[in-house]
C-alpha cells in the first residue's frame, strides 16, 4: 500500500525543539499566529464491538528549517477520553442511533465543548459497524452536529493506519529504525499495518474478531456476524440465535479465528478458510519484522490488562493468540502499546488532520468548507517540461480509473510534482488542467487543486489572471495525497491564512448479502 499523510512525521523532539526555538527568537504575537497553529480536534470511534470518543489539542508549526511554507505537528496533547460503550445494534441490522447520539452527546458536555469549538476531526466507523444498513446516514448525522468541520470515515486500510499510529507502532519505527507489524484485533475485524522508519508500508484486513459471537449472561447466543457462521460451518459447529453456545465450541471457534491471525503474522501459507475471511488484498511484502504490537480491544486481553469476559469470543481468541505466538517461537518480541482499545480513536483525533501551506490560492474563502471531494492523482515528470496535452492526458486518465464523468461532480487534482516554478512550465500545467475539465468550467463548478510543492498560489493566480478562469478556485499545497482518498477541505484559519484538510476513505459497502442475526436487547 501507498505511504499515507500522516504515516510519517519528522522526530517529534526535534521539531518540538526547532519549534521552541523560533519561538523564542521571535516573541512577537503576530508571528507566533502566523507561525504557529493549535486545533481542537475530536475522534468518535463507532466499531463493531465498541463507541467511544477523544478530544485532543494539536499544536502545528511551519517548519523554520527551510523557506516551506509547510506545518508540521509538535505536540499533540489529550484533553478528554470518554467512557468506551457496546455498540448500541437494532435487530432489523442497523445501529441504535438515539443511544448513540444520546452518548456522544453526553461526552461532549462531560468535555465541556460545545460543537463550534471543534476544528476538526474525524468519524470512523470500522469493521462489522460499517455494513449496517444506516451507518453512511449516521456518518453523515455526526459528522454535521460534532462540529464545524468532522469528517466522516470508514474503511479496513484506514483503521490500520489510525491504529498503528495510535498504538505507538509508527513512533517505535522510528528510534531505532526498524520494522513494526501492528495488529489491531477488534471486535469484528483484524486489521494490520507493517511500518518501517515512521511509513506505512502496506495494510491488509481479516474478517476476525472478539465479537463475531456474543452470549447474554444465561449464555444464549444474542450476536451472529457472518464470518462466525462461515468458521462455525466449517468446524460443524451450528450457531443459532437464541439457543447455548458450548464453552468447548465457544473455544474451537475462537481457536480457527488464531490460526488465520497467525497465519499473517508468520506468513505462513494462507488456509482456504483465511482465504476467503479477507477483506483486503494480502499481505504482499516479505520483508523481516522486527517487533510485534498488538492494538484494539482484544489486545486488552493479549496482553493481560483485561480479565472481564463480555459473553464474546475476546477471551480465549487473545489466549489462543498468545499460547501461539509462544509456541511458535517467532524471532521477534512483542513490544507494549502505547494504547490499545483505544488506539483507533486516537488515531482519529490526532492523525487525521493536515495544513495546507500558506501558499495557497482561494477565489472565494465563504465557500468553504468542501466536503467528501474525491482525489484525482497524476504524477508529473520532473526530469523535464511537461506539457500541457500531457497534463491533460494524466488528469483524464485519472477521470477514468475513478470512473468519474468530468463536470458530472466536483473532484479535486493531486498533483505529486517537485519540479522547478518556472512561469513557463506553470503556464503548461494550468493549461492542461483547463484542457480537461471543459465541462466543469463552462458549469461553474470549484477548481480544487492540491500540490506536494509551494505551486497551489502559482498556479491558481496563473489560472485566475492570466489564463481568465472564472469559477470558484481552491488551490493549495504541501499535502501528501493518494488516488482513492477523499478530502474535506475546511475553513481558512486566521491570521496564518491556512486550510486544514482532512484525507480520508469512505467505503460504505451495500447491505446485501449475508447478515448478522442479533436479538436487540
Amino acid at each position: 500500500m501507498h505511504d499515507e499523510p500522516w504515516a510519517h512525521a519528522h522526530d517529534p523532539d526535534e521539531e518540538r525543539l526547532a519549534a521552541l526555538t523560533v519561538v523564542q527568537n521571535n516573541p512577537s504575537a503576530d508571528y507566533y499566529h502566523h507561525e504557529n497553529i493549535e486545533l481542537t480536534t475530536v475522534g468518535i470511534d463507532i466499531g463493531s464491538s465498541t463507541s467511544h470518543l477523544m478530544f485532543s489539542r494539536i499544536h502545528l508549526q511551519r517548519e523554520s528549517a527551510s523557506a516551506s511554507s509547510r506545518y508540521v505537528v509538535v505536540e499533540r496533547e489529550t484533553l478528554y477520553r470518554s467512557p468506551i460503550m457496546l455498540t448500541p445494534y437494532t435487530a432489523d441490522y442497523a445501529i441504535n442511533t438515539p443511544l448513540l447520539e444520546a452518548f456522544i452527546n453526553e461526552a461532549y458536555r462531560e468535555a465541556g465543548f460545545e460543537t463550534d469549538d471543534i476544528d476538526s476531526g474525524a468519524v470512523i466507523l470500522t469493521g462489522e459497524a460499517v455494513k449496517r444498513t444506516n451507518a453512511q446516514a449516521i456518518a453523515g448525522l455526526f459528522a454535521d452536529a460534532a462540529g464545524k468541520f468532522v469528517c466522516a470515515s470508514a474503511g479496513n486500510n484506514l483503521e490500520a493506519i489510525l491504529a498503528a499510529n495510535g498504538s505507538g507502532a509508527v513512533n517505535l519505527s522510528r528510534n531505532p529504525v526498524q520494522t513494526v507489524l501492528n495488529v489491531d484485533m477488534g471486535g469484528g475485524t483484524t486489521k494490520f499495518a507493517l511500518v518501517r522508519d515512521g511509513r506505512i508500508v502496506e495494510t491488509a484486513a481479516i474478517n476476525v474478531g472478539g465479537r463475531l459471537v456474543a452470549t447474554d449472561e444465561s449464555g444464549r447466543i444474542v450476536r451472529i456476524e457472518p464470518a462466525a457462521k462461515t468458521v462455525a460451518g466449517r468446524l460443524g459447529i451450528a450457531l443459532t440465535l437464541g439457543a447455548p453456545l458450548a464453552d468447548a465450541d465457544r473455544v474451537r471457534i475462537a481457536e480457527a479465528l488464531a490460526d488465520s491471525v497467525m497465519e499473517l503474522v508468520e506468513r505462513a501459507p494462507r488456509s482456504a478458510l483465511t482465504a476467503e475471511l479477507l477483506l483486503t488484498p494480502d499481505l504482499a511484502s516479505t520483508e523481516p519484522i522486527d517487533a510485534l504490537v498488538f492494538s484494539g480491544g482484544v489486545a486488552e486481553y493479549v496482553y493481560e490488562t483485561e480479565t472481564r469476559s463480555f459473553g464474546d469470543l475476546a477471551v480465549p481468541l487473545a489466549a489462543a493468540v498468545r499460547r501461539r505466538l509462544a509456541e511458535a517461537g517467532l524471532p521477534v518480541p512483542v513490544r507494549a502499546a502505547a494504547e490499545r482499545i483505544r488506539a483507533t480513536v486516537i488515531g482519529a483525533s490526532q492523525f487525521t488532520v493536515q495544513l495546507s501551506g500558506n501558499t495557497l490560492s482561494i477565489s472565494d474563502p465563504g465557500l468553504l468548507p468542501y466536503r467528501n471531494v474525491p482525489v484525482l492523482l497524476s504524477t508529473l515528470p520532473e526530469d523535464r517540461e511537461v506539457e500541457a496535452d500531457e497534463v491533460r492526458g494524466l488528469i483524464a486518465q485519472a477521470l477514468t480509473r475513478l470512473d468519474i464523468t468530468e463536470g458530472e461532480e466536483i473532484v479535486a487534482l493531486a498533483f505529486d510534482w517537485e519540479g522547478l516554478p518556472r512561469y513557463a512550465q506553470l503556464r503548461k500545467i494550468a493549461d492542461g488542467i483547463v484542457a480537461a475539465l471543459p465541462r466543469t468550467l463552462e458549469g461553474g463548478r470549484p477548481l480544487i487543486l492540491a500540490f506536494t510543492g509551494d505551486y497551489a498560489k502559482l498556479v491558481g493566480e496563473t489560472l485566475a489572471k492570466d489564463i481568465g478562469v472564472t469559477s470558484p478556485i481552491v488551490s493549495i499545497d504541501n499535502l501528501a495525497l493518494q488516488e482513492f482518498d477523499y478530502i474535506d477541505v475546511g475553513e481558512m484559519i486566521y491570521p496564518a491564512r491556512v486550510v486544514p484538510v482532512v484525507v480520508k476513505s469512505l467505503v460504505f459497502p451495500e447491505a446485501t448479502g449475508p447478515r448478522a442475526e442479533i436479538i436487540e436487547q
